[in-house]
């Protein structure tokens, strides 16, 4: 007879997910056009040099990503971050872990709503905000309840009509600058540096904020039970997505920046590369407008995705109620409890949080998540390793400390949020587990 009971012994996740699936599922949750909507800020904090800061960052969150992809291999299990965690340092550190990533992957849809909400509204004023923000949050939970082939080929779709764009932006910047020919020998350098305005502690002051382009890769690992081959593909899903998203990143700044010198005030930070993208061809300003609200349904669509299914692997777990966050619809194979339960908080959040605060507390669960991934693969691969190699040492150290470096720098605001929220969910753990002194369960299902 089988032993196993309550969620274990139900219906399971399908694994359905090709490598390509998992790198567009990647590459949508980060979004192809993220650098468009932080270019303005990005210009102002660095006076210019947005490229090299972007290629700075990729190569700091890159050893974050290999963290994370080499976790994977090893754990390819649906609570990503949680499981790594409590299975190499302790169950209390992996389910703290575990409750940063859902306040980070919760605030990531709701943000996304509201985005869209007020964009939705330019576009269609006679709708209020209210109702379009009611309208995206049905949207988003309706599309996830489909199954994960869906969701799949949603992302597919959005990443061919964001990618068609980008190329568009591409061509008409081409265009613009033959025909404005420059005899400024550094005018097509100056975007990498610019000797007028360079100082570090601009440069670094940019990084900073560059390396928010990156935050979301981790929720290829949460699709780890969807993959057809997790040991192979998370890894190099979750690679390969950050250098993409990295150089695409840069070639869209450096562009931006050819068009619209640092030197020249946008009359919005907010839409900078709007403006810049206008000017080379004026029709440009609503249809990266739209493409901008597209990229932010999907992201939005994606990291409900991911919240669900973080909250199914720490339901699993018991380290919340399995009967509800462990259960799987046995038609669809998704946790729709947990996609209905997410869905319900966007909407009631989305009337509550203005975009700016949403984005300071994602930061701040992410950038814990990311720690604790760090922290474990240091453990696994280099403190309990038989033979200790120096990049397992160095990468895992390396990317610990780079997101405690940016976390201590997250304002005050933020920090006093998410601590409230970290305090109630510590408050919660302690008492479903008895003072984490029951074992919590971390089942790895067979490929």
């Amino acid at each position: 007879m089988d032993k196993e009971t309550g969620a274990s012994a139900g219906p399971r996740l399908r694994r359905a997910l090709s490598l390509w699936d998992l790198i567009l599922y990647g590459a949508i949750v980060l979004q192809p056009v993220a650098p468009m909507s932080a270019f303005g800020a990005l210009s102002d904090r660095g006076h210019g040099h947005v490229v090299t800061a972007v290629l700075i960052a990729m190569v700091a969150m890159l050893c974050t990503a290999f963290s994370y992809g080499k976790m994977a291999t090893v754990y390819p299990s649906a609570g990503s971050a949680f499981t790594y965690v409590a299975q190499e340092i302790h169950s209390s550190a992996g389910y703290i872990t575990g409750w940063s990533m859902v306040m980070d992957y919760i605030v990531n849809p709701l943000i996304c709503t509201i985005w869209c909400a007020g964009q939705a509204h330019e576009f269609a004023p006679g709708i209020p905000v209210w109702g379009w923000k009611i309208f995206f949050a049905v949207v988003f939970t309706l599309l996830n309840l489909q199954g994960i082939k869906t969701s799949a080929r949603v992302n597919a779709g959005l990443a061919a009509g964001m990618s068609a764009v980008v190329v568009l932006v591409f061509v008409t910047t081409i265009r613009y600058i033959l025909g404005h020919p420059h005899s400024d020998p550094g005018f097509f350098t100056r975007p990498f540096y610019d000797p007028q305005t360079f100082t570090f502690d601009n440069l670094f002051g940019c990084t900073s904020l560059a390396v928010l382009t990156y935050i979301g890769f981790d929720a290829i690992s949460t699709l780890s039970e969807e993959a057809e081959h997790p040991k192979r593909d998370i890894l190099l899903a979750t690679v390969m997505t950050c250098v993409i998203i990295g150089f695409l990143s840069s070639a869209e700044d450096y562009i931006a920046q050819l068009v619209w010198p640092a030197s020249q005030p946008f009359p919005n930070a907010d839409t900078a590369y709007v403006y810049a993208a206008a000017r080379t061809w004026a029709p440009l300003f609503s249809i990266v407008g739209f493409t901008l609200l597209v990229a932010n349904f999907g992201s939005g669509m994606g990291a409900q995705i991911g919240a669900a299914r973080l909250l199914y692997g720490m339901g699993r777990s018991n380290a919340l109620p399995s009967s509800f966050f462990g259960a799987v619809d046995a038609q669809h194979h998704v946790p729709k409890n947990n996609v209905i339960f997410i869905g319900v908080i966007v909407l009631i959040g989305s009337f509550f949080l203005t975009y700016g605060r949403g984005i300071e507390l994602l930061n701040f669960g992410a950038l814990i998540a990311f720690m604790g991934v760090n922290a474990s693969a240091f453990m696994r691969y280099f403190v309990k390793a038989a033979e200790k190699k120096i990049f397992n040492f160095i990468s895992p150290f390396a990317g610990f400390f780079i997101c405690l470096g940016l976390w201590w720098n997250l304002s005050r605001p933020a920090k006093i949020v998410g601590s409230i929220w970290m305090i109630a969910g510590i408050l919660f753990g302690v008492w479903k587990t008895r003072g984490f002194r029951e074992q919590l369960s971390f089942e790895v299902p067979p490929e």
